[in-house]
């Protein structure tokens, strides 16, 4: 719905012009050509979509052992220093970079190797 929003807020500009043109020049006796309309919307249809472009916020998408790194779960059993936690719904086998971890404590991801994910306390400063 934001997007949407925002598109709105953009093309307004092209609305006004539109109600100008079509509304308010006729009843005043302007005629301007054609030519000179089609123009204006292209002009100021190409720049709102630059505009767009430029305040969207573009995310870089995360794939493989990357996406996990930095997400935070669950431990499930204790890691003593292995064990399993939960992220996303997802049972993961993991091992603690830092010793004990108990069962419920809340850890980050800090690094993947295959299926196993290297951990640490979310309240970790080493993180």
């Amino acid at each position: 719905m934001r997007n949407w929003l925002k598109v709105f807020v953009l093309l307004s500009d092209e609305i006004a012009l539109v109600l100008v043109v079509f509304f308010l020049l006729p009843k005043l006796g302007i005629y301007p050509p054609l030519w000179l309309f089609i123009t204006l919307f292209l002009v100021l249809g190409v720049f709102s979509f630059l505009l767009y472009k430029l305040i969207t916020p573009q995310r870089k998408i995360k794939l493989g052992s990357e996406a996990l790194i930095g997400i935070r779960g669950k431990v499930v059993t204790p890691l003593n220093p292995e064990g399993f936690v939960q992220i996303g719904g997802e049972l993961w086998k993991a091992s603690s970079a830092e010793g004990r971890i108990g069962m419920g404590e809340e850890v980050i991801v800090v690094s993947q190797r295959g299926l196993k994910l290297m951990v640490r306390h979310k309240n970790s400063t080493d993180y």
